[in-house]
């Protein structure tokens, strides 16, 4: 017999040996895992159980959205924001129009991971850019362009305590600085309310209700913000921890309107003054206003690459990076703006390129979030498997993160764990893989424990 035969023949005894040793374990005894394993070279199945069951995801969702969005849109692909002027400037440097800042779904417009990206410098870039048109005085307002995605859109399933913080974010074609703020705190005595000393952005269109209170020391970030898209006013609930030293983030009801009302206040600094109000083409298609003809563009800016998104989307696991790429995905491929459009589309790809059934991948968002979301640990693998085949598998390996000395992401959300990757084990063979719990019994931290020494048998 082949050695290699022989080495898969050991792995998968000694896999069989320790799944079942981990789902006897008394914190599954009303759960359930699944797991499948597979040759990264050939796609022949290693291990599988319960493989078949489809089974919430949490983030390890993305990597099916990062791979889908590299296969359709390509590595390379940029979305662009183009500023542009309506109306006419007259002999006095008056523009009689408005300023217009079109989205097409930029997930990182203002974002502090890329430093070509950042709030300050793009807004000084759009100041500047006006100001070199030869406007000097603007009669009309500054309009964040969301209509693409007909304004700002939560996906759904998602749920109201994750809605108001900055990992449930909503999508907007006019996305702006990860669509979230921060928020500092100053303690005080043990369940007394806790001032905030600073908004890490302006945000004063905004009512802030704070009610937090301070818990005790070590009890860590208990806070939660309440509101929902468009809302004016965001609740603060929960306890900050005596001892802790952190900024909350909390997400943004209209980042339309807030990139709008940032360059409104921008270009008022820099000495251009403006009459109208900051406002957004979805709130004007809502006051049956008719939005206002291009005259000439100022600027079209462009994110960074798509591989270079995807990079961040599953380091940091930012939903809104998944929401964004799931939006693009079915506008792109049928001019479908909404989440369920692009979430169809992925379904029918997936069946035409490797046969998986589309009840395999019952998904409700592109990020995970969603506890509706339902994917076998079978259809992730393969997807998994035939990303090796790409031509940018190399840097979508470089996205995902190192756990337990394995390249693999994780997923967590109430009652659920999962990792999908790859590990190349001793005898150099490469696997697949993914391992997916749900509706365990106690605390996280052991079962991911429990879940590693599974893993380790592909070492």
């Amino acid at each position: 017999m082949p050695a290699s035969i022989k080495a898969q023949q050991a792995i998968t005894s000694k896999l069989t040996t320790g799944f079942q040793q981990f789902i006897n374990q008394p914190n599954l005894k009303n759960g359930i895992a699944a797991m499948y394993v597979v040759d990264a070279k050939n796609g022949n199945v290693v291990f599988e159980k319960n493989s078949q069951i489809g089974l919430p995801t949490a983030s390890t969702l993305k990597v099916i959205t990062s791979i889908t969005a590299l296969d359709i849109l390509g590595p390379e692909y940029r979305y662009r924001t183009t500023l542009y002027y309506t109306g006419e400037i007259d002999s006095l440097g008056t523009l009689q129009g408005d300023i217009v800042i079109q989205g097409s779904g930029d997930p990182t417009l203002g974002s502090d991971r890329y430093p070509e990206q950042r709030e300050e410098q793009l807004l000084a870039k759009w100041s500047q850019m006006i100001k070199n048109a030869g406007i000097h005085q603007i009669d009309g307002r500054i309009i964040g362009d969301d209509r693409l995605y007909v304004g700002n859109d939560i996906p759904g399933g998602w749920i109201w305590t994750d809605i108001g913080n900055y990992y449930g974010a909503g999508i907007s074609a006019l996305n702006w600085r990860e669509n979230k703020t921060g928020v500092n705190f100053r303690t005080s005595a043990i369940g007394q309310a806790t001032p905030i000393s600073n908004i890490t952005h302006d945000i004063s269109y905004l009512s802030v209700v704070n009610q937090v209170t301070t818990g005790t020391k070590g009890s860590g970030d208990n806070v939660y913000a309440y509101s929902a898209p468009y809302s004016e006013k965001i609740y603060l609930r929960g306890s900050y921890g005596q001892d802790l030293k952190k900024t909350i983030e909390i997400s943004i009801p209209d980042p339309a309107f807030d990139v709008a009302y940032q360059l409104h206040q921008r270009i008022s600094a820099d000495g251009i003054e403006i009459f109208g109000n900051p406002t957004t083409g979805q709130r004007l298609i809502e006051q049956d206003s008719v939005f206002p003809l291009k005259t000439k563009d100022l600027d079209i800016h462009y994110s960074p690459k798509l591989v270079d998104i995807v990079y961040w989307f599953n380091q940091k696991s930012i939903n809104l990076y998944g929401e964004a790429l799931l939006k693009s995905i079915g506008y792109i491929t049928g001019n479908k703006t909404t989440t369920s459009g692009g979430a169809m589309y992925l379904k029918k790809y997936w069946n035409q390129k490797l046969q998986i059934q589309e009840q395999e991948l019952d998904i409700k968002d592109g990020s995970g979030l969603s506890p509706q979301n339902h994917v076998t640990a079978a259809a992730m693998t393969k997807i998994m498997q035939y990303a090796i085949s790409r031509p940018w598998h190399t840097d979508f390996v470089k996205a995902l993160p190192n756990y337990n000395q394995m390249t693999m992401k994780s997923g967590t959300i109430g009652g659920t764990l999962g990792y999908t990757g790859y590990h190349t084990a001793k005898d150099g063979k490469t696997y697949a893989f993914t391992l997916l719990v749900y509706n365990y019994d106690g605390g996280a931290s052991k079962m991911r424990q429990n879940m590693f020494t599974v893993l380790d048998n592909l070492k």
